[in-house]
């Protein structure tokens, strides 16, 4: 194993006070593993949080910010944060509007942000919790009871955080961010396995010929391993599997994510996007959104995922609101 580490145990925590270094609008709580935004708690406002293993870079801490979370609570690597934690940034956020978790559906992760909504109910923050559960790839998978949290979780959290941002109230803010999960699917393909820095070794064995298809972002497997195929042929099983499970008609929109797992260069990505685009035209959908690069990745995987959230005017009016983060920034 090659990684640019000290030591596998204080990666997590040296990685975030990298965050704080590079973006010094950020507060990091390095003991509870928190990236916060600077000036959180606001008045009046819904604060977002989400969180989940670390590994997954941006996601989460990238997207803290204005427009999207307030707070991210960042486990250890493919690690579930633990309640104190996501107790401790639900209440650096509370400005008096409530809080919303979003929460990927892993088993870690829902329990763990369910017992810390219940803390903070004890502490009189009013919580709504959110799950996403848009990977179309399994019905059940090693980690979850149901699909797996993947793609769509950066669409929720601008979303809803465009909404949070202009005042919006919880129940409404948690109604958008559900809106999102249920119109988006997401479907991912892995060439390569990612090295944990714990392992030390790749997290499961994939010939040199070979493909997982519907992989997850922890390396759960997928529907099935085959020889690796061209471009065109893998955005052909991906598009088909996405439309299958969340049908889209001619003339809708949507916003389209190509996103790499962390060792797919860009170059590879923006090949797939034009196959995926294709493929959305003859089906008559238009690409109102797009978003090609890395945002919610797994180490150092290579693989990609598609993720399509079927838009209307309301959706495209708040994912074009100003946001600013590590991760996602324009309109400013």
């Amino acid at each position: 194993m090659k990684k640019f580490i000290n030591a596998p145990e204080e990666v997590v925590r040296e990685a975030l006070a990298g965050v704080g270094a590079a973006h010094p609008d950020l507060r990091i709580d390095i003991e509870n593993q928190l990236v916060i935004r600077g000036d959180a708690p606001r008045a009046d406002k819904v604060g977002l949080i989400s969180g989940g293993g670390s590994g997954h870079e941006p996601l989460h801490g990238g997207f803290v910010g204005l427009g999207m979370l307030d707070a991210a609570c960042a486990g250890e690597v493919f690690t579930s944060p633990v309640p104190d934690q996501i107790l401790e940034a639900t209440k650096a956020v509370d400005g008096g509007a409530g809080v919303l978790h979003i929460v990927k559906n892993y088993t870690g992760d829902v329990m763990n942000f369910q017992m810390a909504a219940e803390l903070a109910g004890d502490e009189n923050i009013s919580v709504e919790a959110v799950v996403v559960d848009d990977d179309v790839a399994v019905e059940d998978s090693t980690w979850t009871a149901g699909r797996r949290g993947t793609g769509a979780t950066v669409f929720v959290e601008k979303i809803a955080g465009a909404l949070a941002e202009e005042g919006g109230r919880l129940a409404d803010v948690a109604a958008v961010a559900r809106k999102v999960n249920e119109q988006s699917a997401s479907f991912a393909v892995a060439l390569t396995a990612c090295t944990t820095p714990a392992a030390g070794k790749p997290g499961f064995d994939l010939p040199e010929d070979e493909m997982e298809v519907g992989v997850g972002i922890h390396g759960e497997p997928g529907r099935r391993r085959e020889k690796i195929q061209p471009a065109k042929a893998i955005a052909e099983t991906t598009v088909s599997t996405i439309l299958a499970a969340k049908p889209l008609n001619a003339g809708d929109k949507a916003i389209v994510m190509v996103n790499g797992l962390g060792a797919t260069p860009l170059i590879e990505l923006y090949l797939l996007y034009n196959e995926v685009a294709k493929l959305l035209a003859e089906a008559g959908v238009e690409i109102a959104r797009n978003l090609v690069g890395n945002y919610i990745t797994s180490l150092d995987m290579a693989g990609m995922s598609v993720t399509v959230c079927k838009a209307d005017d309301e959706l495209l009016r708040l994912w074009d609101a100003p946001v600013r983060t590590p991760g996602l920034r324009w309109g400013m």
